[in-house]
Order: C-alpha cells, then sequence, then structure tokens
C-alpha cells in the first residue's frame, strides 16, 4: 500500500473562515466517499501552534502506484486541487508501507 500525505500552508492573509478554503476543505472531505482508489482517508486542521507547522493535513492511503495515479487523475481530486490552488501551497510525501 502506498501512503499519500499533503500538507497545506494557508498563504499569507488567509483565514480557516475564508469562504475559498470553507469550500476547499469540503471539496476535499467529499473524496473519501468518491474516488474508489481510496482505501483511507482523513483530514483535518492542524492543532499546534509550532512556527514550522503547517495548517492543514491530508492523510490517505491507496493500493499501488497506478491507484494513487488514478486518484491523482480524478476530476474531483483536480477540482480540489484547483481551489486550493487559490489560496495555499502544500507538500507531499508518498511511500509504501
Amino acid at each position: 500500500m502506498i501512503r499519500h500525505l499533503v500538507l497545506f500552508k494557508l498563504n499569507d492573509g488567509v483565514e480557516r473562515d475564508d469562504p475559498r478554503v470553507v469550500a476547499g476543505v469540503e471539496a476535499f472531505r467529499a473524496l473519501g466517499g468518491l474516488i474508489e482508489e481510496l482505501r483511507f482517508w482523513e483530514l483535518g486542521w492542524n492543532i499546534s501552534e509550532r512556527p514550522i507547522a503547517y495548517d492543514f493535513a491530508i492523510n490517505s492511503a491507496v493500493d499501488d502506484a497506478d491507484a494513487l495515479q488514478r486518484y491523482l487523475e480524478h476530476p474531483a481530486h483536480q477540482e480540489g486541487v484547483a481551489q486550493w490552488r487559490e489560496f495555499a501551497t502544500w507538500v507531499v510525501a508518498d511511500y509504501q508501507f
């Protein structure tokens, strides 16, 4: 299986209650029930106040590299990514477990 982790950092001046952020969170929340390749799906806001912390995280798992690619290319995922590009940057780690 492959773990797919994504950590998001909101752009300067963007807050969690910004309507774009709220819509982006909801778009990603829905993916767990929409994309059959996802074997595990959770997301949430960071609770740490450490300066190096990111703001939001997605933790997911898929069966293999092909499933990961299908997930990444899925139209619902692409729509969510397009929304988040407007107000955040992110880092990704994919690893086998």
